[in-house]
């Protein structure tokens, strides 16, 4: 099989929280470093609330926006009451990518081991965008990264990518 060419993507950062500003986003940093080091194109990145309608109005905007291909959100996807991230973004969702929150929780398990089943890790198609939501600790964020979304988003990986689907995303 011939080599593919790598494909550059255009990526938002949101981070959900009520505690962290810019300068303490260790999870929002580590994804801008992260998706920069594999050579996509950082389009945007915001600190926002955890408010439902704070994480939906930031994301709507992106996945409306042509130059956004993938949105990472960090934070929002535990149990407690203030965790709303999943609530914000699946009624966005026009398809739900069930095997990522599957793959994640069981990657998980290695490293916290029954504590995975409290994290709600979702990811969708919305608009033709990726969007992964992903637990707010940057360990959590890097292993989310390095192990399922880095793969998924190089056009290069075989058999098969999310990045080779993206011109079938709106089909009817």
């Amino acid at each position: 099989m011939a080599e593919r060419e790598f494909k550059s993507l255009g990526m938002a950062v949101l981070t959900a929280s009520d505690s962290r500003d810019d300068a303490t986003d260790k999870s929002g940093h580590l994804l801008v470093q992260r998706l920069t080091d594999a050579g996509h194109r950082l389009i945007d990145k915001v600190v926002v609330p955890d408010s439902i309608y704070a994480i939906r109005a930031a994301v709507s905007q992106w996945i409306y926006a042509d130059a956004v291909n993938v949105v990472l959100t960090t934070g929002g996807t535990g149990v407690t009451g203030r965790d709303g991230t999943p609530e914000a973004l699946q009624p966005l969702f026009d398809k739900t990518i069930h095997g990522f929150g599957e793959m994640f929780r069981m990657l998980s398990f290695d490293s916290i081991a029954t504590s995975t089943l409290q994290s709600r890790a979702v990811a969708g198609v919305a608009n033709a965008t990726y969007v992964f939501c992903l637990p707010g600790s940057p360990g959590a964020c890097a292993e989310a990264w390095d192990k399922l979304i880095c793969h998924q988003l190089d056009y290069r990986t075989r058999p098969c990518n999310l990045v080779e689907l993206m011109p079938r995303l709106l089909e009817q």
